[in-house]
This record gives structure tokens, C-alpha cells and sequence, in this order.
């Protein structure tokens, strides 16, 4: 059965380039791999009740982009098994609503210029790190976010900056950069990367994407790893 997935990408901050190609990769995901994307920057979507969607995709959103009765429909919707995914901005997203900071477990700090760097994959038992090398070349932005995710409640950390491999960095040694964790009975995953529209073209970034997406989804098809 064809499961759907809800992709936000409204901004009332900085907005990025790779926003069409990023939403353009997902619908390609979805069907390759058996699920309806809608795509849509409009809050009253969000107002409405969110069960038609086994996900929840923010993908680089900025700022405030939720009203009143939309943060209320999307805690509903992970409190009571829904996914919820973050790419990238956001981690941008929402400073305003306390509860937002707790459900993706890290909010963005700072970030140094695009350049080159290593990922470090510290779990490759999670669909969106498995197919990955353990040390993973890639070019981002680097998020480093105000606190550690890692101490947040029920977080499990997939993948981690290198901070060695690139200049700027600001968390030193242990840098979280992928993650997950569990709030209510939903799923909620997060990664920092995603910042330009090459990435959506990368195959391992679309798989790393992909699997992220499948297991908040609880789809079966990307693997039930907990």
C-alpha cells in the first residue's frame, strides 16, 4: 500500500537555493520506492489533520513557519505515531516554540563556510546510514548546534563531523551531525546535511535521505531498526 509524505518548505528566514531540487529528489524517491509526496509552503496545510501522512518531511524551513493551531497538529501527529523528518535548516526552524527545540533535540548555532569534509558513521544498523563508509567525504556547512544532541532525551546518534577535516568547526571532539530519537509513539529524524542542490544529485545522500524518511515512516521496505 502506497503511503504518503508531507514535505514543508516554507521560510521566514534565510531561504536556500537547493529547495527545488531537494523537493524534486524526494517525489524522485518516492516513486522509486512506493510513496506519495505532496510538497506545499503553506501553514493552513498543516492546520488541518495530519493522518493522511505516515511523514512529515521539514525540509530546510526557516524561522517561524507554523501557526498556533499547526504546532498543535504536528505534536498530535509524532505524540501519536506519526514521523517527523528534519533536513538541514531545519534545525533553523521554530526558536519561538520550546517544544520543537525537544522534538528535533538540537537547535542551529552557527555554521562555517561550504567546504569539504569528512562524516564520521558511528551506527550503520539505521537505514540511513547503513549502505555508508564508516569515514564519509562530503561538502556541507557543518551545523554546529547550540547544545549536544547526544544529551538530549532519547537521542541516538548516527553520524558525527569530523571537525579535524575541515576549518571552523565550534563543538570540538564529539559533533553529532545525524541522529534520532523516538518522542511519544512517532518517530522523529534529523540530519544536518543537505545544503546545496548538489547533494540531492549524490546517490548516497539520496539513499542516506531516503532511509531517514522509510524508517520515521515506519516503512518496512527501508529495514525496522530501531
Amino acid at each position: 500500500m502506497v503511503f504518503r509524505v508531507l514535505v514543508y518548505t516554507r521560510t521566514t528566514g534565510y531561504r536556500h537555493d537547493s529547495i527545488p531540487a531537494a523537493v524534486g529528489a524526494v517525489r524522485a524517491l518516492g516513486r522509486a520506492h512506493g510513496f506519495a509526496t505532496d510538497a506545499t509552503e503553506d501553514p493552513a496545510v498543516l492546520e488541518a489533520p495530519l493522518d493522511p501522512y505516515a511523514a512529515v518531511v521539514f525540509l530546510s524551513t526557516s524561522g517561524e513557519v507554523l501557526t498556533p493551531a499547526g504546532r498543535g497538529r504536528l505534536a498530535a501527529h509524532v505524540e501519536g505515531g506519526g514521523g517527523f523528518v528534519g533536513v538541514h535548516a531545519a534545525a533553523c526552524t521554530e526558536y519561538d516554540w520550546p517544544h520543537y527545540g525537544d522534538l528535533l533535540g538540537a537547535r542551529f548555532d552557527r555554521h562555517p563556510d561550504l567546504q569539504p569534509g569528512r562524516v564520521l558513521v558511528e551506527d550503520h544498523g539505521h537505514p540511513a546510514t547503513r549502505h555508508l563508509p564508516p569515514v564519509w567525504a562530503f561538502t556541507d556547512e557543518w551545523y554546529d548546534f547550540r547544545t549536544n544532541p547526544r544529551e538530549a532525551e532519547h537521542v541516538r546518534v548516527l553520524a558525527s563531523a569530523d571537525e579535524t577535516s575541515y576549518e571552523g568547526g565550534g563543538m570540538g571532539a564529539d559533533h553529532p551531525l545525524v541522529w534520532c530519537r523516538e518522542q511519544g509513539a512517532g518517530r522523529v529524524f534529523y540530519t544536518a546535511l543537505g545544503h546545496s542542490a548538489e547533494a540531492y544529485e549524490d546517490p548516497d545522500f539520496r539513499r542516506h535521505l531516503l532511509g531517514g524518511i522509510l524508517w520515521a515512516a515506519r516503512e518496512p521496505a527501508a529495514g525496522t531498526e530501531s
